[in-house]
């Protein structure tokens, strides 16, 4: 690759890097303020805190990844990344509900997720990414037992979100969220089997995203 060739992948980078931290710190940032509106009940108080505390923990994480050994060709993984990545947040934006018992599994499923994310990224490090790109084959902690701990960790932080704002509308956004996320999967292994040769071993013998299903 060039050097000017390089130099704009950087930028690129670094540009999407930004705008990434931007909107989660956004999104975190409506959220707080409806916390310290101190107006809803605790249940929906509480959900809403650990949904902030996810938002600022994606915007670290986006941030401080690592630069990419190769990228996915072709623009709809791209789309595909871009949209799973940020379309399911814009629930944010919908009319929150107040009763007590969604907002409560909704906390769990946030909670859940949360760690799940945290524990996957120990072992994943810098390597986390939102487009589909090949940093290294992660194969210890949740990585043993399931190629895509993470976009599991995600999407139980989505039912999360979307219990906080239930209606048909963002039951929808889930459902659409999760084909979305298949292709992502998709795209990612290919990119994966291209540029990483201990892929093709390594996943022969794990599950994608749930045990015994797929």
């Amino acid at each position: 690759m060039s050097t000017l060739a390089l130099s704009k992948n950087r930028s690129y980078e670094w540009m999407m890097q930004l705008l990434g931290s931007i909107w989660f710190m956004l999104l975190a940032l409506c959220v707080a303020v409806r916390i310290g509106s101190f107006t809803d009940p605790w249940p929906s108080l509480l959900s809403s805190f650990c949904l902030a505390i996810f938002y600022m923990l994606l915007a670290l994480l986006i941030m401080t990844r690592s630069p990419a050994k190769a990228h996915a060709d072709g623009l709809l993984p791209r789309m595909a990344a871009f949209v799973g990545s940020y379309m399911p947040w814009t629930i944010t934006f919908f009319g929150k509900t107040d009763e007590a018992l969604p907002n409560l599994a909704s906390t769990a499923c946030v909670l859940v997720g949360t760690i799940m994310m945290l524990v996957t990224i120990r072992h994943l490090g810098r390597s986390f990414s939102l487009v589909p790109q090949a940093r290294s084959v992660v194969q210890t902690g949740p990585y043993r037992w399931i190629k895509h701990p993470l976009y599991l960790a995600e999407e139980i932080v989505v039912l999360g979100v979307v219990l906080q704002y239930l209606t048909p509308v963002t039951v929808l956004v889930l459902g659409l969220h999760i084909s979305i996320q298949v292709c992502r999967i998709l795209y990612e292994e290919d990119l994966l089997r291209r540029n990483c040769p201990e892929y093709s071993s390594y996943e022969t013998s794990r599950w994608r995203v749930v045990p015994y299903v797929w």
